[in-house]
């Protein structure tokens, strides 16, 4: 296969894919969002399986990334909902941290242009002494980042299914067509049927 094949599309994808999963992990680590952690964790673990078997021509690999791609649009669509609080949801749950803190996303407070103000606490000893008042000047509200986010995780998810069904067809002719030719036959092609030297000798000496 050349360079410019559904296989080294699938590839670039999947590196692609790679690169916008860490980038997203990185933030979620630090605005401590438990649920997109794990969700990003074993979506990095499938797409380097799938770019594992398309470079290795395993078909079977690409099968698991294909079924992943649809899980991961689901995930998404999930993420867009909850920010746009479609659905009952709403934006300032704690359902992405499993209800253990009360964190938000990292682009709440330092999104583009965003401004943090803070005041000293009165009259409460043994805490922190600034508290988080509010955010403002903020050139994007920090859910609009998160759905471009899920956006473009989907538009490349759904591109990648494409290539990787295509892929796996591409494979699996060529293992039917080797298999037609005889690639796997145990008997080869030029096999010549020679009788046993004593079964010539015995046609020698027959009667007349």
């Amino acid at each position: 296969m050349g360079c410019c094949t559904g296989r080294c599309t699938l590839i670039l994808l999947c590196t692609l894919q790679l690169l916008a999963a860490l980038e997203r992990q990185v933030f979620d680590f630090l605005g401590y969002q438990w649920a997109p952690i794990l969700a990003n964790f074993l979506h990095i673990i499938i797409v380097i399986l799938g770019l594992f078997g398309t470079i290795q021509y395993r078909p079977r690999y690409i099968v698991v990334y294909a079924i992943w791609t649809a899980i991961w649009v689901t995930w998404n669509i999930f993420i867009i909902c909850f920010y746009l609080e479609a659905g009952g949801l709403s934006k300032d749950s704690e359902l992405l941290t499993f209800n253990i803190s009360r964190h938000q996303s990292w682009w709440s407070e330092n999104g583009p242009g965003c401004v943090r103000k803070e005041t000293p606490m009165v009259g409460l000893k043994g805490l922190d002494s600034h508290s988080y008042v509010s955010v403002i000047g903020c050139a994007l509200e920090y859910r609009y980042i998160e759905v471009m986010h899920s956006a473009l995780q989907i538009l490349v998810a759904l591109v990648g299914f494409v290539y990787a069904c295509y892929v796996v067809s591409v494979f699996t002719e060529e293992e039917d067509s080797f298999d037609f030719i005889g690639g796997f036959d145990p008997f080869p092609l030029y096999h010549v049927n020679e009788k046993p030297s004593n079964l010539l000798f015995k046609q020698t000496y027959l009667p007349a």
